[in-house]
Formats: C-alpha cells, sequence, structure tokens
C-alpha cells in the first residue's frame, strides 16, 4: 500500500469544502494572530508602499508578504500547511530513493555507501582531478568496463596526479623474435636513421626503437634506487610522468640583444631560457584524433625541440605549436608573423656572433625554442621594429608571479571594491598621472578617503621606472600589484623606497622585478631593489608596520647575464631597517635579505636565494651597529640558498637550507652557516640542516653529514625549468620527510609524494594479472 502523496504545488486548503474555509478566515479576523512587535513592523512596511515612495527593497517585500499571510491565515490553515510540509518532505524523500541508485544523482551521504558497493579505495585526492568524492567514485565505475587496457593507466596516471602522462607496453618495443600470428611491422630492431624522430625521443616516454631484455625490476623505487629500475621486458609497464608545468606570457616585448642587429630574447630579464609548449588535453586536438588513442608529445608539457617545431610549423594554421591559441607566437609592429614566413634554426653563439641570423628577402624570422631566442632580418639602416612575443616557460608551480589566477585565496587580493583601485596605465581620457610613480603618489592621496587603496598594473609587459617611492600615512594600506593572471617586469635604475607612519601597510603582490642595466650598487642608494630604510628623507623615523610580498620575484643578483649568471650576487634584494617592522613573503622567490634585528621577517612557501650556498642569504643590514644577526626568522616549507644569521629561529618547519662555510670565512663570525643567537626559544622541525648548524631544539630533522643524504636539485640557478626542485632520486628521508610525509622545501604545498602515493594504489587495481609498473619521470 503506496501512502497518498502531495504533487507540487498542492493546497490542502483549497480542497477543504467552501463553508470551513469561510468560517476559518472569520476566526483569522477576529483573532490576534501577529505579536505586537510584527504588527508595528507591518505598519512601518505598508507607509513605505504608499504611492510616491519608492519600491520596497528585495528582503522587505518578502517580509511584507509573509506578515500579510500570517495576518489572514486561520487556525485551519495553518494546521493544514503543517500537514502538507510534511506530505512534501515524504514525496521527495520518495523521489529521491530513485535517484539515490545513481553516483550522478545520489545524496552526498549515500556517496561512500555506492564506493565501498563497487570495492572503491578511498585516495589523498591531492590533484584536482580527483578532490571530488563523486566524480571519482563514478570514474571508477567507467574504468571498469576497461579494466586491464593500458589507456585506463595512462587516463589515471593523469587523473591521480594532475601532471603529463603516458603509459608504455614495454613488450612492444621489444627487439625479439616475433610471434607470426601478431606481426609487428613497424618494430625494427635497427632504426630507420633515415627517419629523425627515432633519434629525437630514444630514451622517452614515446621511444619506439626496439630494445634488448632488461631484467630488472621496472618497479624499483625511484628515491631509493633509480639505477636498478629496468624498463624493456615483457610484463613491464611504464607511468612516464611530466611534473613540470607551462606557464604562459602574452604580449611581452621581445628584449633587444646586446648587439642589436635585429637579435631577441623571449626572456624580458634578457636571458636564454628554453621554450615550452602547453599541453593539449587528449580529445582536443586541431587533427581528428580519438580520445581512447595514447598520449602523444603535444598531450604534454615539455620543452620544444628545434626539430619539432620545424617540422609542426609548416602545417601553416594547423600546427600545434605556433599560432594564437598555440604555445607561442611572434608578432612585428603589431601584426603576427605567418607561421610559413618563420624558419627554425640553431641560433647558438655569442653576442654578435649569433649562427644562422637570417638575411634580408629570405623570411621575417629565425626562432631558436630551445635557446629561447630570436632573429630578424634587418637591412642596413632601417629602424629596428617593436616585437613582441606570447610564449611558455617551464616551471614546476605557481609560484613567483606568473598568469595564474591570484585574485582569490589566502594570499589574494586586498583591495576588492573597483572604486579605490588605481589602474596603470591610466584608463581615464585625460591621462591623471604619466607614469608608475605618478600612480603611486595619486594612489596616496586617495587613501585620505578610504585607507585601503591598490595601484594595479596591467598586462605582462616590461615597465622601466627610475627609484620609486612610497610613504604611507598613519593606518593605511597601499597594495601595488599586477592584474590578476598577469605578470608585469619592473626594470628599475633605482631601489623602491618604502616608508610609513604608525600601523601603515605595503603589499607588492605578483611583480617581476629587477635591476635596469643602468642600476649599480652605490653608497647610500641604491642599497636592494626593495629598500625599507631607518629614517624618511626628512630624518624621523621610519614607522612602517608591516611590508608583504605576495607572489613576487626580486631576482637574486638583481639581474642577469644572457647566461642566467647573476649579475650582483653579492647584493641583498629586500634591506628592512625599521624597528617594529614585520616583513611577510608567501610564494615568493627573494634574494638575500637583510633585516634588523628589532624586525621581524617570515617566509611561507618560498625561495631565499644568496646565489650560492656560501653566500649570506639572510642577516642584518651591513650598516648595522648591533651586530650580524638579523630578526627573528620563521620559515615555513621554504628552500634557503646561502647562509643564516638571526636572532631567533621563531619557526623553521618543512624547510631546506641548504648552505655551507666558505675558506675565507671568519670562524668567530661564522662558526656555522646556519646561526641563531638565542637558543632556549623556537623550534626546528622537519627541516634539513647543513653540518653544524647552532639551532634551537630540533625534531625529526636531516642534517648533513657521511651518513645522512642530502637533497638533489635539478638546478640552483634562478630562470631554469627545474629551478629548487627535488629529483625524484632524493632519498625519501627528504623527499617524504615534511610533517604530512610530503617533500621538504619550497615546493611542499604540491604534495608530489601523496600524488604518487595516490597513483600506485589507483594502479594496483587496474594492473592486469602478471604485469609490474613503475614511475619515471621525464621532466
Amino acid at each position: 500500500m503506496s501512502l497518498p502523496v502531495s504533487p507540487p504545488g498542492l493546497d490542502l486548503f483549497s480542497l477543504l469544502p467552501a463553508v470551513y474555509r469561510i468560517r476559518d478566515m472569520q476566526l483569522a479576523q477576529s483573532l490576534p494572530l501577529l505579536t505586537d512587535l510584527e504588527q508595528a513592523t507591518l505598519a512601518q512596511l505598508k507607509l513605505l508602499t504608499a504611492p510616491g515612495m519608492p519600491p520596497l527593497a528585495a528582503d522587505q517585500q518578502t517580509l511584507l508578504d509573509e506578515l500579510n499571510a500570517k495576518a489572514s491565515r486561520g487556525p485551519l490553515q495553518s494546521l493544514l500547511l503543517v500537514l502538507q510540509e510534511q506530505i512534501s518532505i515524504v514525496a521527495n524523500n520518495l523521489d529521491q530513493l530513485y535517484d539515490d541508485q545513481f553516483i550522478e544523482t545520489c545524496a552526498p551521504w549515500v556517496i561512500p555507501y555506492i564506493g565501498d558497493l563497487i570495492g572503491y579505495q578511498a585516495v589523498n585526492g591531492i590533484a584536482p582531478t580527483i578532490d571530488n568524492p563523486r566524480s571519482e567514485v563514478a570514474d571508477t565505475i567507467a574504468f571498469r568496463r576497461r579494466k586491464g587496457t593500458v589507456l585506463v593507466m595512462e587516463e589515471l596516471a593523469r587523473d591521480a596526479t594532475g601532471w603529463g602522462a603516458h603509459a608504455v607496453e614495454f613488450f612492444r618495443v621489444l627487439g625479439d623474435t616475433q610471434y607470426m600470428n601478431h606481426v609487428r611491422a613497424g618494430n625494427h630492431y635497427a632504426p630507420d636513421l633515415r627517419q629523425w624522430k627515432a633519434g629525437l625521443y630514444i630514451d622517452t616516454g614515446f621511444d619506439r626503437t626496439a630494445h634488448r631484455v632488461d631484467v630488472r625490476r621496472v618497479s624499483a623505487a625511484i628515491s631509493s634506487a633509480p639505477r636498478e629500475q629496468g624498463r624493456y621486458n615483457i610484463q613491464n609497464i611504464g607511468i612516464f610522468l611530466w611534473s613540470l608545468g607551462a606557464w604562459s606570457i602574452t604580449e611581452c616585448p621581445a628584449t633587444p640583444a646586446a648587439s642589436g642587429d635585429g637579435c631577441y630574447r623571449f626572456s624580458s630579464l634578457g636571458m636564454d631560457t628554453p621554450l615550452f609548449h602547453k599541453a593539449v588535453p587528449p580529445g582536443f586536438e586541431p587533427d581528428d584524433i580519438n580520445i581512447n588513442d595514447p598520449a602523444k608529445p603535444f598531450n604534454v608539457a615539455d620543452r620544444l625541440r628545434r626539430r619539432v617545431l620545424c617540422d609542426d610549423i609548416q602545417r601553416g594554421v594547423g600546427a600545434h605549436y605556433y599560432g594564437d591559441a598555440n604555445s607561442f607566437l611572434v608578432s612585428v609592429n603589431g601584426t603576427p608573423l605567418d607561421p610559413y614566413q618563420i624558419r627554425v634554426c640553431d641560433l647558438a653563439g655569442p653576442e654578435g656572433a649569433w649562427a644562422n641570423t637570417p638575411v634580408p628577402a629570405t623570411y621575417a624570422a629565425a626562432i631558436d625554442p630551445e635557446l629561447g631566442r630570436l632573429a630578424l632580418p634587418l637591412a642596413v639602416g632601417t629602424h629596428a621594429p617593436s616585437v613582441s612575443v606570447s610564449y611558455e616557460y617551464g616551471f614546476n608551480a605557481d609560484l613567483g608571479g606568473g598568469e595564474y589566477p591570484r585574485a582569490t585565496g589566502t594570499n589574494g587580493f586586498l583591495v576588492t571594491d573597483p572604486a579605490w583601485v588605481v589602474p596603470f596605465p591610466d584608463t581615464e581620457t585625460v591621462p591623471r598621472y604619466p607614469d608608475l610613480q605618478g600612480a603611486i603618489q595619486f594612489a596616496i592621496g586617495e587613501l585620505a578617503e578610504n585607507g585601503l587603496v591598490a595601484v594595479e598594473i596591467a598586462g605582462s609587459g616590461i615597465i622601466t621606472a627610475g627609484p620609486l617611492t612610497i610613504n604611507l600615512p598613519a593606518g593605511t594600506t597601499l597594495e601595488v600589484r599586477a592584474a590578476d593572471e598577469a605578470r608585469p617586469t619592473l626594470l628599475l635604475d633605482g631601489e623602491i623606497s618604502i616608508t610609513g607612519d604608525s600601523s601603515s601597510t605595503a603589499v607588492l603582490n605578483g611583480l617581476l622585478i629587477a635591476g635596469a642595466t643602468a642600476m649599480v650598487p652605490a653608497t647610500p642608494a641604491p642599497v636592494a631593489l626593495v629598500y625599507a630604510p631607518e629614517l624618511k628623507t626628512d630624518g624621523t623615523y621610519n614607522r612602517l608596520g608591516q611590508l608583504k610580498l605576495t607572489h613576487c620575484t626580486l631576482v637574486p643578483g638583481w639581474s642577469v647575464t644572457p647566461q642566467g649568471v647573476p649579475v650582483y650576487h653579492d647584493q641583498p634584494t629586500l634591506v628592512a631597517e625599521p624597528a617594529g617592522l614585520q616583513v611577510a613573503a608567501a610564494r615568493s622567490i627573494l634574494g638575500a635579505v637583510r633585516c634588523s634585528r628589532t624586525s621581524t621577517f617570515t617566509a611561507t612557501d618560498s625561495i631565499l636565494d644568496a646565489t650560492a650556498p656560501t653566500a649570506v642569504a639572510y642577516m642584518a643590514p651591513d650598516s648595522s651597529t648591533t651586530g650580524p644577526s638579523g630578526g627573528a626568522l620563521t620559515l615555513v616549507g621554504c628552500t634557503v640558498i646561502g647562509k643564516v644569521h638571526a636572532i631567533l629561529f621563531s619557526l623553521i618547519s618543512d624547510s631546506i637550507l641548504w648552505s655551507w662555510l666558505a675558506p675565507a670565512d671568519d670562524p668567530k663570525l661564522w662558526p656555522a652557516s646556519v646561526i641563531s643567537d638565542r637558543r632556549q626559544a623556537g623550534c626546528v622541525r622537519f627541516s634539513y640542516l647543513p653540518t653544524g648548524a647552532i639551532t634551537p631544539r630540533r625534531f625529526q630533522c636531516v642534517e648533513k653529514s657521511p651518513n645522512n643524504p642530502q637533497p638533489l636539485f635539478f638546478a640552483l640557478r634562478y630562470g631554469y625549468p627545474g629551478y629548487c626542485k627535488l629529483l625524484a632520486s632524493t632519498s625519501d628521508r627528504i623527499r617524504r620527510g615534511a610533517e604530512d610525509a610530503g617533500e621538504m622545501g619550497v615546493f611542499h604545498y604540491l604534495l608530489n609524494p601523496q600524488r604518487e602515493a595516490d597513483l600506485r594504489v589507483r594502479m594496483q587495481e587496474y594492473l592486469p594479472v602478471g604485469m609490474d609498473f613503475g614511475l619515471i619521470y621525464q621532466n
């Protein structure tokens, strides 16, 4: 027997005989159904609805309707409304019982039960693609239908890690006698040397040349025994992973080479940097390729090779890599170059002697993607054109500023009201300020009306500025930021000097700050790229309260040579002298830092790079008369390259301090490369420390010694794609030694080891019987 269910919109009171409804309305008119407060509120709302009055707000109109309904509703109607509400609840529950049979429509509380029914095993859910339990259980149901196929394992690898992935059954590239009922006609024991792809992709995930049998286990742990990991055997499956990503730069002026003559570099800092290509998701390729096909080289983010680009660019508008919506684009005088106007070649060579530079009347540009160089054919006596480039560069995370979302989240924008955002360049018809210093002064003037104002720099171009001065009134906050999904480069001819009165705050967000060619260390200025002096220009004390750097890069060494070598390797990028100043950096890349003993410095998910392990990354300013130790230091998830001397380590957690003493160091000044003057307070936990570090109490730390492992980095030079990234072969004591079993250092927040663990859990379920798999990193 089924319960009588009230259909949607049914009014039980309207089904009663009219005599009962009339009697109920008479009772409603004779009884005081509203309280005194409700009656007064109703009277006020009715006055607001008088003719000539503005319309009520939405919440006021809703309240008026509710009070009118309550005043005219009798006791019988009120009782039936209660019954009708319960009937509706029962009806909705019956409808939901059917929906709960399907993962797409079930209630959230049903998801674990469906997952348990199909044997779903929960994972950490680090990657965005698997942080939703509903979609993960739904994918599990779909994957079960293709269980044991290599394409499922490839898709699992992409979903579980969030990285580019490609799965390879190694028996397909074995150089053995083939079974005649399953002939692999393209698997020649000796590769065709006339095909360039065979040599270019050898020993990568896209290698298709034949190999001899490798009897080592493919499942050998990468971090513990990388050289013992085998590949080519019948039962082995390789999961190739591309953990580096491609980050975009849009319409940035190309940097002319020192020699001129139509030679340019893609990098806004004028350094050689390899171009990357962004990953095209499977199923979205320009060609008609089925989503069930295995990944191709353009489906993963990786370095853009010369030969690959040369082959691809000949497709014209069908190219995967060149074009407006693709990985890079070159525009001359505002006009994008046609792909057929471009030649790919090797532009290596010293300044003024680049190889293969084009000659006039041949083609419009020569590109070297492996060096990030660009050459135009210039006739004698012609003016240099305006060249802008859009391209992708390789890096490991959203760090140091870039064209990634920054407006929301923990480190999001402080100023959200557009009325108090000062745009640069100016968007008014009549310009209010000519340059960045003028925009800052205009914003400071606005602080009198609103204590929180921002200067927002649009685009990812290059801004050359002289010395910038910021002087804030008491209790105000000025945010100088890049627009969301933009990364402007500030090339300074002088320092950014920041001062203020009590309780004032200065914020730098999303900026790449470097010294221009003309910026040379001097006394008294410039002292650093960003400088908070002890005294203002009028001789009074600087009482700036806070200085925050979020998603910023203060280029280590101020600027770099074309080869990426720091120009002023011994110069600090940030100097903070005022007493009581609180300096905080988050998701930033900084050079050496100098903080006075009476200030504090806090860094989260950041890099402090003194350009060499024997240089000084953190200490007091050179002008300090109170000693060499800097202010209280807090590091959480950071990588520090260089020596550290602080009065107190308030907290150092999940960090790597990479330094050692130079032979010329004074043993009295530097008894160790990491020193905390106060050792009865503070804590160092889950971190890597150099030999003999003088610290407060430690917990679960690794100190450099012959018996202990050490971190292995891809690169320690700013500008390299693998900058401060740990190799997968780093010991688990470091790579899984953080508080949450993640890796120590700046990229701790990416939780890469947890992504690997998720993948291993998932792979065990879908692996064919008798097969074995291994994870192989490609970058």
